[in-house]
C-alpha cells in the first residue's frame, strides 16, 4: 500500500503529459498550490510548485507566504513527517537504492543536523540576502527531476548551462551513491522540508504509541526501518519518517498510530499489564550475573 501511495505521489503532481508533445511547462492555476513534498517547478511534468521553493520566493521578494506557512503548519501539525514516508518520490527511491547489495553506513547523529542549517541557511537567510534560489540551485532532486531531462531533451538550455549545473550534478551524483550505502542520506542531511515537518513530530495529532507492557524489544523493527532509528524507544524522534513499517513488521502489535497524543486509548478498553523493560545495554550484564 505504501508503494502504491508512493507512486501516487509521483504521479498526481507530475501530471503535465502535454510535455511529450512539445509544449514545455505547464502554467495552469494549478501552479498556485503546492505539493506537501519537495516537487521542482520547472519540471516539465510539474503541475504543482514546491513548498520550498516558494519559500525562497517569497523570501526574494520580502513578502510574508501566509498560505505557504498555513500549508505546511496544517501538515506538519495534522500528520508530521508521514508525507516524507508516504508520499516522497525522492524518499521512495533512496529506500530501493539502498536494497542495492553492498557495505553499509550509518549516518552519525550529529550529521542529521544540517538538515537544519539547509533549512536555515538554503532556504532562508541566502536568498533573503543574494535574492537568489540557493536551495532550488543545488537541490539535487530538482537535478534529477527538471535538470537531467531539460539539458537532454533541449539544445537551448544546455548552451546556457554553467558550473552551478555542474556542482548540482556532482550533488546528485554523490547522493545516489550515498542512497546505495546509508539510509535515506538526503532526508537525514539536506532535505529543508523534512526539517520542518519533523519540529512538529512530538505533538502532531497523528503519531505512534508504544503499548505499555507489549513490547518485548525484540528488534524486529530496527532494521525494517528506514530512518535507521530504534522505533520502539523513539516513535515521536524527529528523525522518524512515519512510514509506518514498524507497525507492519511487529508481531506483537506493540507499536500503534494513534490520534490526539492526550487521548489514550487504552482508558477506554482493557489495559495490560506493565511490565519492567530490560534497557539493552544491561542485558549482558544481566546474563553473566545469571551464570
Amino acid at each position: 500500500m505504501r508503494r502504491l501511495v508512493q507512486a501516487l505521489g509521483v504521479i498526481l503532481p507530475n501530471a503535465y503529459y502535454k510535455a511529450f508533445t512539445g509544449v514545455i511547462f505547464y502554467q495552469g492555476s494549478l501552479k498556485a498550490f503546492c505539493a506537501p513534498v519537495l516537487n521542482c517547478y520547472a519540471c516539465p511534468l510539474a503541475v504543482s510548485s514546491c513548498p520550498i521553493g516558494s519559500l525562497q520566493h517569497f523570501l526574494v521578494i520580502r513578502s510574508f507566504p501566509f498560505y505557504l506557512v498555513g500549508f505546511l503548519g496544517i501538515v506538519g501539525a495534522s500528520v508530521g513527517t508521514l508525507t516524507c514516508g508516504w508520499l516522497c518520490p525522492f524518499g521512495a527511491l533512496q529506500e530501493m537504492m539502498y536494497k542495492v547489495r553492498s557495505f553499509k553506513v550509518k549516518i552519525p547523529r550529529p550529521l542529521r543536523y544540517l538538515r537544519y542549517a539547509s533549512l536555515v541557511l538554503l532556504v532562508g537567510l541566502l536568498p533573503l540576502i543574494t535574492g537568489e534560489h540557493w536551495f532550488s540551485q543545488l537541490c539535487p532532486q530538482g537535478g534529477l527531476e527538471a535538470g537531467v531531462p531539460l539539458a537532454l531533451f533541449s539544445s537551448q538550455i544546455r548552451a546556457l548551462l554553467g558550473n552551478l549545473f555542474i556542482l548540482k550534478l556532482s550533488i546528485l551524483g554523490g547522493f545516489l551513491f550515498l542512497f546505495i550505502i546509508s539510509k535515506r542520506p538526503f532526508c537525514l542531511t539536506f532535505c529543508p522540508l523534512g526539517a520542518i515537518f519533523s519540529l512538529f513530530n512530538r505533538f502532531s495529532l497523528l503519531h505512534l504509541r508504544v503499548r505499555d507492557g507489549v513490547c518485548d524489544e525484540c528488534e524486529l523493527c530496527v532494521d525494517p526501518c528506514p530512518a535507521g532509528i530504534v522505533p520502539y524507544r523513539e516513535v515521536d524522534s524527529k528523525d522518524c519518517v512515519r512510514c509506518w513499517e514498524c507497525v507492519r513488521r511487529c508481531p506483537r502489535g506493540a507499536i500503534q498510530p494513534q490520534m490526539l497524543k492526550f487521548w489514550n486509548f487504552e482508558r477506554s478498553g482493557s489495559r495490560e499489564p506493565a511490565r519492567p523493560t530490560i534497557p539493552l545495554e544491561s542485558k549482558g550484564d544481566q546474563a553473566e550475573g545469571t551464570q
